[in-house]
């Protein structure tokens, strides 16, 4: 049974990790199902047959969800503890009240999984509309406090690649694109989102989708040009070269605002940070319930449904303490989850529309779905190899 309700355009939402990452949420004509579909699963099931199409699709998207929510603890947390060294203004009183990295991400897993109840992605178009706005507004607000500080008389425009190898240059390059691979994800949703969107043979949900991919981009265009120019043109190769942690770049751009800039910066990433949690956990949710629903033939109750949840939430807090060096990881991590966006759609088409052997279709997607698995390989080991010559604090369990 389905049900259709009348709604407004949604807007997008950007996930505040390093760069940013485009999901448009659009939600006219949302649709509710009496089973949870993974809409990223079932067709790699149907063209890959049950084993190979679990092991193609649910490790992807589970690895980018559930990575992307550790990722999101990680840096909540160690904003919420800059934004409380910032309101308390230091001393013994505050050091004496203040948290351990554990505790602090335990705090932030407790709200963001009390306020992942919402049933569906349907359900969680105020998140996604907060997560935007939060997102635009702390960009914002770093860029042009840059560009008003002025430049500091000891900042150096030289470029960074002067006196490396050529073997240095080379993975430095692409272990960057490893760590814009990682800043744009979320591709794994698209399908997700897609899926709200009413479809007919006249009006494809794919124009609709297409229109607010193309607004996504264009918002993050101008929310990170602005932000790289303003952080280039003040401080030069003076900027945090440790990359991935947020919270880092985030001390470093706002160690000469007032303290009600950055109260305000750090509370608008750390708002940003949980409404994020609630859509990249919503595909990790939707497969938990999948799996009851298949194995009990019943849906999901309320207290199910909040006990699968509350299992996620722990799960992703035990990694998240376990491995607190994960930011630092983008490369590998971004590089890992490339095949998801420029591999795994191309061959999928090629399995769906069945174009002719040989023919421009055939050979143009096989081409470029090969091309993404090697440069997810090439981005992989560029990543391991700056991390093997660079050296990597691998702090467990201490965050």
């Amino acid at each position: 049974m389905m049900r259709s309700t009348h709604k407004t355009l949604g807007f997008l939402s950007l996930n505040p990790e390093m760069v940013a990452c485009s999901v448009v949420y659009s939600i006219c004509f949302p649709q509710e199902l009496d089973f949870k579909l993974c809409y990223f699963l079932w067709p790699s099931l149907l063209l890959d047959g049950p084993k190979l199409g679990k092991l193609v699709a649910i490790f992807p998207v589970m690895y980018l969800s559930g990575g992307t929510c550790v990722i999101l603890i990680i840096t909540g947390s160690r904003t919420m503890k800059l934004f409380y060294d910032t309101v308390c203004g230091g001393g013994a009183s505050c050091d004496a009240k203040l948290l351990t990295g554990a505790e602090w991400f335990l705090v932030f897993t407790c709200v963001a999984i009390v306020l992942a109840q919402r049933p569906n992605l349907n359900s969680i178009a105020g998140f996604s509309f907060v997560a935007a706005i939060t997102a635009v507004g702390y960009y914002t607000l770093i860029w042009v406090s840059t560009f008003s500080k002025g430049r500091p008389y000891s900042a150096s425009h030289v470029p960074l690649q002067n006196g490396k190898s050529g073997m240095d240059r080379v993975t430095t390059i692409f272990n960057a694109l490893g760590i814009i691979a990682l800043s744009f994800r979320g591709h794994n949703l698209v399908l997700e989102i897609q899926g709200t969107l009413p479809s007919s043979s006249k009006h494809p949900s794919s124009k609709s989708m297409w229109k607010g991919v193309l607004i996504s981009y264009l918002v993050i265009a101008l929310c990170m040009f602005p932000l790289a120019i303003a952080g280039f043109w003040a401080y030069g190769n003076k900027i945090p070269t440790k990359v991935g942690n947020l919270s880092i770049f985030l001390e470093f751009y706002s160690h000469n605002a007032s303290k009600f800039m950055k109260g305000v910066t750090y509370m608008l990433v750390i708002i940003n940070c949980f409404t994020s949690f609630q859509i990249y956990a919503m595909p990790v949710f939707d497969n938990f319930e999948l799996r009851y629903t298949s194995f009990k033939n019943k849906r999901c109750s309320r207290w199910v449904r909040t006990g699968l949840r509350l299992f996620f939430g722990g799960l992703a807090y035990l990694i998240a303490v376990a491995f607190p060096f994960l930011p630092s990881l983008a490369g590998v991590i971004g590089g890992m989850a490339l095949p998801l966006t420029f591999a795994y759609p191309c061959f999928m088409l090629i399995s769906i529309k069945k174009p002719q052997r040989s023919s421009p279709m055939w050979c143009l997607n096989l081409g470029l779905g090969c091309l993404g698995l090697l440069l997810s390989l090439l981005i992989v080991i560029a990543a391991v190899w700056t991390l093997a010559t660079k050296g990597f604090h691998a702090n467990f369990f201490k965050p």
